[in-house]
């Protein structure tokens, strides 16, 4: 699965591009603008983009109105088409958000239960009753997402309901050549709606990719053979954060033992999850961690743990934007992009990282680890990559079996020698191929 060997470059469009918040209606051809930051997202390292909803919505994007059309602050079908030919030219393979367990009340299935009430042939495409009513007092009841009632839940044990969608995902890939679907809010959709969707996309293009919003429980009870082929790993993003802010890089190797490590009890070895240090959902990392030293370092055991990495636009070059500030400020528009060395780090680990085979499929394993250290291996039978951190301001002599004398620093092109010790100057970090 190519996914599996990728990085990639979250966007969301409808904040990239400046849209205005609610849907004017105007059509703004803003999309466009995407093809301005192709160089700027190859010298990431990118090989794939995930894009946040692009389809008409009321106001965020996950309040769909039309799953057939791109909004109209974004620009046309044919400027999306544009965008994503251009992606695909330069080697980016293209993820949309599939947003199916909710519509928006600007939904025209929904719009016309609000007109026709008990005589619409699409009352039961929702979870309706005529005996309620809602925050927004229409007269009926019907199910939101978790008590949004601007978020209006579908009926996926209806079979027209799955029809659209399904066909929705076949108009997209005729009309757009989408590589894969990231699947909004995953942990509430029907499971036989997912199986349902694995078979049919996998009829419709080979290699085609599903990855789940999932945030806590079982990921394996959605990442299998006949449903998800990978989903967001928000156990990890939590421990990468505060592993470096409380000093405690214990708390985020624990994680990556119990999910990926050598016992027989690790519960996702051989799954490929996605990995990030914040996406448009969370505080930029540059707002998180409470050492700014840090932030090279994060990234580089982003890139070094199991997983699919995954980068949040402008977090390349450090932008801050913190939740309590509001969606929005997290969701900025950029005149234009950023090179650093934040960014030229970035760009190297992308593609140590997609050249690897033990960091795309080996095993895990923790070699060495103190409260401010932390060496992790990643093995497979004919490579072996060891990547080394010191998040301490001081110099840190490791000790540990590295099973050779000298390795090449990935990063630097510099030999490494373990000779008495691995020496680590303060706030370091190594990425070493034996």
């Amino acid at each position: 699965m190519w996914a599996y060997e990728s990085v990639f470059y979250q966007i969301y469009p409808l904040g990239f591009c400046g849209a205005p918040f609610e849907n004017d209606g105007v059509l703004e051809h803003r999309i466009l603008k995407v093809e301005e930051w192709i160089p700027h997202i190859k010298s990431v390292g990118a090989n794939a983009i995930y894009f946040s909803p692009v389809f008409e919505s009321d106001t965020h994007g996950y309040n769909t109105r039309d799953y057939h059309k791109i909004d109209t602050r974004l620009g046309t079908n044919r400027d999306f088409k544009r965008v994503v030919d251009r992606l695909h030219e330069n080697g980016i393979k293209v993820v949309l958000d599939g947003v199916f367990n909710h519509v928006g009340r600007g939904f025209f299935q929904f719009k016309d239960v609000l007109m026709n009430r008990e005589r619409s042939r699409y009352k039961d495409w929702f979870n309706i009753s005529f005996d309620g009513n809602s925050n927004y007092n229409d007269g009926l009841w019907y199910e939101g997402w978790e008590g949004n009632y601007d978020l209006v839940k579908l009926n996926l044990r209806n079979e027209e309901v799955i029809n659209h969608l399904i066909e929705s995902v076949r108009f997209w890939v005729e009309e757009f050549d989408i590589d894969g679907l990231r699947l909004d809010v995953a942990y509430c959709l029907d499971k036989d709606f997912l199986k349902r969707l694995r078979y049919e996309t996998s009829q419709m293009k080979r290699d085609f990719v599903l990855i789940g919003e999932l945030l806590h429980g079982d990921y394996n009870q959605f990442v299998n053979d006949e449903m998800l082929h990978s989903c967001t790993n928000y156990e990890c993003y939590k421990g990468l954060f505060s592993s470096f802010n409380s000093m405690n890089m214990f708390e985020i190797n624990h994680s990556l033992l119990r999910q990926f490590g050598p016992d027989q009890w690790s519960i996702y070895k051989g799954k490929n999850l996605l990995t990030f240090v914040d996406n448009h959902d969370v505080s930029r990392i540059a707002s998180i961690l409470s050492n700014e030293r840090h932030l090279p370092l994060i990234y580089g055991l982003l890139f070094a743990m199991p997983g699919i990495p995954c980068v949040y636009y402008g977090s390349e070059w450090g932008a801050k934007g913190d939740k309590k500030d509001g969606d929005p400020n997290l969701r900025p528009s950029f005149d234009k992009p950023e090179f650093n060395e934040l960014t030229s780090l970035i760009g190297r680990l992308s593609e140590i990282k997609k050249n690897s085979n033990a960091l795309n499929y080996g095993d895990f394993s923790s070699m060495h680890l103190t409260n401010r250290q932390c060496i992790i291996g990643r093995n497979t039978e004919g490579e072996r990559i060891i990547c080394c951190i010191n998040a301490d301001e001081n110099e840190y002599i490791a000790h540990f079996d590295a099973g050779a004398a000298t390795g090449k620093d990935l990063i630097s092109g510099e030999t490494i020698s373990f000779e008495g010790g691995l020496k680590m100057p303060g706030y370091s970090l190594y990425i070493i191929k034996i």
